[in-house]
């Protein structure tokens, strides 16, 4: 049988739960950072957000984040601009809901800006009076059948 040498199995890396900061403080966002909006995540460490300047990017998860911070659609997330590519960026912190409610009751994100929902602010609204996704048929339908 071969040594084992690593330090354990995937229980020692389950343990860890550095994740469980509950009470942090709530950072603001600082020159070259911006604060965004996951519109949908796309694996392999990526997701695309929509900035509060408007523009939509390309974000990647940092690694100290990858696997340890759960970012979903509709999440409020802080990240790194790059000097050299403007539809690209890092994600820094990922905000928890009630972090995402003072930063939007302090004015930092704007008042159109959408939490706790599952689809970022306004792309996905269609005409909320024609839900017509069902067929009616008139009893002389049903009738011939």
């Amino acid at each position: 049988m071969p040594k084992n040498k690593g330090k354990g199995g995937k229980n020692r890396k389950r343990g860890k739960n550095e994740a469980d900061d509950e009470k942090r403080e709530l950072v603001f966002k600082e020159d070259g950072q911006e604060y965004a909006q996951v519109l949908r995540m796309l694996g392999n460490g990526r997701c695309e957000a929509m900035c509060i300047d408007g523009t939509k990017r390309l974000c990647h998860i940092r690694g100290k984040m990858h696997k340890k911070v759960w970012i979903a659609a509709g999440d409020i997330i802080l990240v790194g601009l790059r000097d050299y590519q403007d539809d690209k960026a890092d994600v820094i912190l990922k905000y928890m809901p009630d972090e995402a409610r003072l930063l939007k009751a302090y004015g930092e994100l704007p008042e159109s800006t959408r939490l706790n929902e599952g689809i970022a602010g306004g792309l996905d609204e269609e005409d909320d009076g024609a839900d017509n996704d069902y067929i009616e048929f008139e009893d002389e339908d049903i009738d011939k059948i």
